[in-house]
């Protein structure tokens, strides 16, 4: 980390904390609606891609955490279960279009 702010008691901790978690949670959202995007780009013959596709998210995840500092195996884990909870949405957006159509 370039700087981060040096807390002078645990309230501050805490409020530095509720700071990311609205970040983080903000960003995932974010992340949510292009997931929905994508499901509208996409074709049912398209899962070889995902796979791929995973595999390179979770390559750069894993760079990013080291350059980062983040724990690599907590990041892998959240960005597994995120990927897989996505692709999961991604498939009943598809679906609810199929059937709309």
């Amino acid at each position: 980390m370039e700087w981060i702010y040096d807390c002078r008691n645990l309230a501050e901790v805490r409020e530095q904390i509720d700071r990311l978690d609205r970040a983080i949670v903000s960003l995932i959202a974010e992340r949510g609606l292009y997931v929905q995007q994508a499901a509208g780009f996409k074709h049912a013959s398209d899962a070889s891609e995902d796979g791929k596709r995973t595999d390179q998210v979770m390559r750069r995840v894993s760079r990013l955490s080291g350059e980062l500092g983040a724990d690599a195996a907590l990041t892998a884990k959240i960005y597994r279960t995120m990927i897989s909870h996505f692709a999961a949405s991604e498939r009943q957006e598809q679906l609810r279009r199929q059937e709309g159509s």
